[in-house]
């Protein structure tokens, strides 16, 4: 069962057009969140990043667009489909018409819910994606329908056997992994690409270094990053809304340690618990 603009229908019917924004531009955003014992975690970060996003592409944001309203949605589709955990992609669009100039910048949402399978890997290896690059500007830091990138690059990491891949800007400078933000451990020094690089603007991330803000025992540092740096990490992790921390275990010849993301993971878990 999905959520199509607040009315529960089957997966198999049929609701969206050939004229869909979404599907004809890329003219659409969505949320990855992530509930468990019906509790939306990060819930109100989730829905202000997805109405700043509305806004900077020039959504028109319905008043009844509220957080209650949000959460709500979620909650009636993890219902509808009998879930107590599930992994929430909510997906906004402009209403169908226009070419490249819309007919109208009102929106249609859908809803989707699935079980959530939220396990880290033990055994995790990445490698530089390199054929193509992310453009280091804002409208990169938006989770939005444009990730042919990203589908390019999970395909290639299949066919080399790879977990996952690191992506680079124009610069050549690292920007996340294909599917969430990149840390690398320096001793007592956490980097993490800064959002002008191009990085998208994760909720886990943000979260990371409000808890890094405020321990002692680590500097969190946002700044640019260069791919030689990954040789000389001690650790590298990945986060998304999904897994929360992913640890890196290898990368071409270089193993890593996880005892800092270890750490973090319980600091994570801490703050799901206050959600």
């Amino acid at each position: 069962m999905i959520n199509y603009n607040g009315t529960i229908i089957s997966t198999e019917q049929y609701f969206l057009s050939h004229n869909n924004r979404g599907f004809k531009y890329g003219d659409a955003l969505f949320e990855t969140l992530k509930v468990e014992g019906n509790s939306i975690i990060f819930s109100e970060d989730h829905y202000f990043r997805l109405m700043a996003s509305m806004r900077m592409i020039r959504m028109k944001i319905p008043m009844t667009f509220t957080q209650e309203f949000f959460e709500e949605q979620i909650n009636k589709t993890v219902n509808a489909n009998q879930l107590e955990s599930a992994r929430v992609r909510f997906t906004v669009f402009r209403k169908d018409g226009g070419l490249y100039l819309p007919n109208s910048n009102d929106i249609d949402f859908v809803v989707e819910a699935y079980q959530l399978d939220n396990n880290s890997k033990q055994e995790y290896e990445i490698d530089i994606f390199k054929d193509h690059y992310v453009l280091s500007g804002l409208l990169s830091t938006l989770k939005s329908n444009n990730k042919l990138l990203n589908v390019v690059a999970s395909v290639y990491a299949d066919e080399n056997g790879l977990d996952n891949c690191v992506l680079l800007n124009e610069k050549k400078n690292i920007v996340e992994a294909i599917n969430g933000n990149i840390f690398l451990v320096k001793a007592n020094s956490i980097i993490t690409p800064s959002l002008t690089e191009g990085c998208l603007k994760g909720i886990i991330r943000k979260k990371i270094i409000e808890i890094l803000q405020k321990d002692d025992n680590y500097e969190i540092i946002e700044t640019e990053i260069s791919p030689f740096e990954l040789q000389k990490a001690d650790e590298v992790f990945i986060t998304n809304s999904i897994v929360g921390i992913q640890s890196v275990t290898r990368y071409k010849k270089k193993t890593y340690t996880t005892e800092v993301a270890q750490y973090l993971k319980e600091k994570l878990k801490e703050l799901e618990a206050k959600n």
